[in-house]
């Protein structure tokens, strides 16, 4: 791995601003995308006829969506200990500088335009390369740039907060309207916070990594004076303690080891690591020198207390990563203080991860000991206890909790990130396996000469596209078919869903990565006409549930009914811009599921019918205008009990044409037969494929067990004829 050159702040800003430039401008020259240029050129739009206005519009969009695409390789953990600790050791030779920035190399270029800036402050080692697993990744979406503190540095925590701060300004001045990112780890998110509080006027967002503001009640405190009384030469026993210090370096030493290596092959491979580890273990004391280690943890103590005493003051957005199981800090209870606290924060609690969340991709905690009196040729029975982390992809992290903004605002149409190979395989070959595995989905479409066939061959290959069909329970049926575009079409749909899915009026202090985060990452947005129009206008996959939440929660005996408004709402704005529909069905989530407390009998208990009204009082309402059944869109949380899984079923119906109906434009009742066709093809698609399941050989569970014993779990279980 290349260890970045080190300069001052004001020589890395202009270098890195003019190579911003340079780029912006070889991009313009090249045919490649600018969106900044296309978007200022909407000023003189004025006089041009309507026509010309959406072609105008169009060329913005086809501009605006040039940069990454689905399923790239953002490279996340692709670094091991070894990396590390040279670029730890590198960095940590005393060269008598002062704190300065680095780009890491590995970040290279961001392949979005205005990709806004993100500071990474260190935690108390200092050394600035906190985020090694992180610099391929975020480089993507950021300018990346870490602060290093040499190690003999003795910089008082106010001096900090001036460098950060005159960096911030100088960034703000240069481009006013561009967010500036704060990763803040432990110390550096006391940092990040203080910083926060006395610029409340920048546009900044806060990324806080189990913030050290809690450092009064951690267990380091006794050790201080420990410390000050041990001798120099026994400053080299104390690597544990460094580990902590050091954003526990040895957790992410026990390092990456491939998931599908035998048990023999993975402890062979442990036991390598940790051979060639013990040697770099002696290194840490190296690293951070006891005079220094002193140092740190005594800035430590003033910056918790300066952060503290300004939580008040802080304006900016907050998303902070906590730790169930970290041993340095009360993590846990420190994000329940700071989430009723700071006045925008939002929280993502990993219960089963330790202090290191960036350093962390697979840890593997075992007897240290027993592997040292190996090491050394001391003869003893190992016990190894291997314990599994996931790793904490932050930008994944950020995408999920829709923390990614370029401008002022969060745009959900151009500041969307596709998903990467490594999120699709974390999403599919890992937490979701063993749910397609079971349900064993079949996709079938239609070509334009009404023949079905498996697969999705009958979907157009560009778009614009609009998906309309059934929403099924609790939206069960959305994973398998992200997966299957994603696979077949190297395609994001996406989904336009209630907007309190995209929220975080229902979060709590504790709050996990949940099935929200997967929807927001794999496409989904608010549904609104303007996005809906913006999307369009890019010629991207819609999908579309005209049913919402009435549909997705619907009552006991329900399933399969489709609960669409009166009015047309989605087939003037789709022949405007000669968009595909395809109508599709699903069925089986009554293979899968029950419903056991429905709405109606929710209503009937008075708790439950208390927690509904309090969670639908103040959600924003979509269809208010809308009477009936079809208007009735309040949330709640049905009781369902699996089953023994039968199988999933979908048929995405012939492709229509809005493209030249004209008429639909201009005449309502046009517009309305055209909706109500697409409506009766949905009903046909479900009534077709509750029919043919039945002719399905494979529908049940043990039958495809037993086809995939005998060919393969990844072998494509039959189905019935089409």
């Amino acid at each position: 791995m290349s260890i970045p050159a080190l300069r001052s702040f004001p020589t890395v800003y202009g270098v890195k601003r003019s190579t911003r430039l340079v780029r912006r401008h070889s991009r313009l020259g090249g045919g490649l995308r600018a969106s900044s240029v296309a978007v200022n050129g909407e000023v003189g739009l004025g006089s041009r006829s309507t026509e010309k206005k959406e072609d105008a519009l169009k060329e913005v969009a086809d501009e605006e969506d040039s940069g990454l695409e689905p399923l790239y390789d953002d490279g996340f953990g692709a670094v091991t200990v070894k990396d590390y600790f040279a670029a730890a050791k590198a960095l940590s030779k005393d060269d008598g500088g002062p704190p300065r920035w680095f780009c890491p190399v590995e970040s290279g270029q961001p392949a979005v335009e205005d990709a806004p800036l993100l500071l990474f402050l260190p935690g108390t080692d200092g050394v600035g390369m906190g985020l090694i697993l992180h610099h391929k990744s975020l480089g993507k979406a950021f300018e990346v740039r870490c602060l290093h503190i040499p190690v003999n540095d003795r910089t008082p925590f106010e001096g900090l907060l001036q460098i950060v701060e005159q960096s911030i300004q100088h960034e703000q001045d240069l481009s006013p309207n561009r967010p500036i990112y704060l990763v803040g780890d432990s110390f550096g998110g006391c940092l990040a916070l203080a910083v926060a509080a006395r610029n409340p006027q920048t546009d900044l967002v806060l990324l806080l990594v189990n913030p050290a503001t809690s450092f009064a009640k951690t267990p380091l405190q006794p050790i201080l004076p420990l410390l000050e009384a041990m001798p120099s030469d026994l400053h080299v026993t104390v690597p544990y303690l460094l580990s902590f210090v050091m954003a526990d370096p040895l957790k992410m030493a026990m390092v990456s080891i491939e998931n599908n290596l035998s048990p023999p092959e993975t402890l062979q491979k442990l036991a390598e690591n940790l051979t060639s580890l013990l040697p770099l273990l002696s290194e840490l004391a190296d690293i951070i020198p006891r005079d220094a280690l002193l140092w740190k943890l005594k800035i430590l103590k003033s910056g918790a207390a300066y952060a503290n005493s300004r939580l008040h003051a802080v304006q900016a957005e907050v998303l902070l990563l906590a730790s169930g199981k970290d041993n340095l800090l009360p993590s846990g209870e420190e994000a329940d203080r700071l989430f009723k606290t700071l006045k925008n924060c939002r929280v993502r609690y990993f219960k089963d991860n330790g202090h290191t969340l960036l350093l962390v991709h697979l840890q593997f905690i075992e007897m240290f000991l027993s592997r040292a009196l190996e090491f050394f040729g001391v003869n003893s029975e190992i016990h190894i206890f291997l314990a599994q982390e996931d790793g904490i992809n932050l930008l994944s992290v950020i995408k999920g909790a829709n923390m990614y903004r370029r401008g002022r605002q969060r745009d959900f149409v151009t500041d969307y990130l596709p998903p990467t190979l490594n999120e699709f395989k974390k999403t599919f070959d890992e937490d979701n396996k063993l749910f397609h595995l079971a349900l064993s989905p079949v996709m079938m479409s239609t070509l334009t000469n009404g023949k079905i066939v498996r697969g999705l061959a009958g979907v157009p290959d560009q778009g614009p596209v609009l998906f309309v069909g059934y929403h099924a329970l609790m939206g069960i049926e959305l994973s398998p078919l992200y997966e299957e575009f994603l696979k077949e079409k190297n395609t994001v749909v996406r989904g336009l869903g209630h907007p309190v899915l995209f929220g975080a009026s229902n979060e709590t202090s504790r709050q996990e990565l949940s099935r929200f985060d997967t929807v927001s990452m794999y496409g989904g947005l608010p549904v609104t006409p303007i996005n809906m129009y913006r999307l369009f206008e890019r010629n991207q996959y819609v999908l579309l549930y005209p049913g919402g939440v009435r549909e997705a929660l619907h009552r006991k005996g329900e399933e399969y009914k489709l609960f669409w408004p009166d009015q047309p709402e989605f087939v003037r704005m789709a022949a405007r811009f000669g968009v595909t529909v395809v109508p599709f069905g699903f069925v089986g989530e009554d293979d899968a599921l029950e419903l056991v407390l429905d709405y109606n009998d929710q209503k009937n208990i008075p708790y439950l019918r208390e927690w509904i009204e309090s969670i639908n009082k103040d959600s924003q309402r979509v269809r208010d205008s809308v009477k009936g059944e079809e208007g009735n869109q309040d949330m709640y949380l049905p009781a369902i009990v699996p089953k023994v899984p039968g199988r999933f079923y979908y048929l995405f119906g012939k492709p229509i044409k809005m493209k030249g109906m004209n008429n639909v434009l201009r005449d309502r009742k046009s517009a309305n037969e055209v909706y109500l066709h697409i409506k009766s093809e949905v009903d046909n698609a479900l009534a077709y494929l509750k029919r043919k399941r039945e002719e399905d050989p494979y529908r049940s569970i043990s039958q495809r067990a037993v086809y995939q014993a005998t060919w393969g779990v990844s072998a494509q279980v039959p189905t019935f004829e089409p």
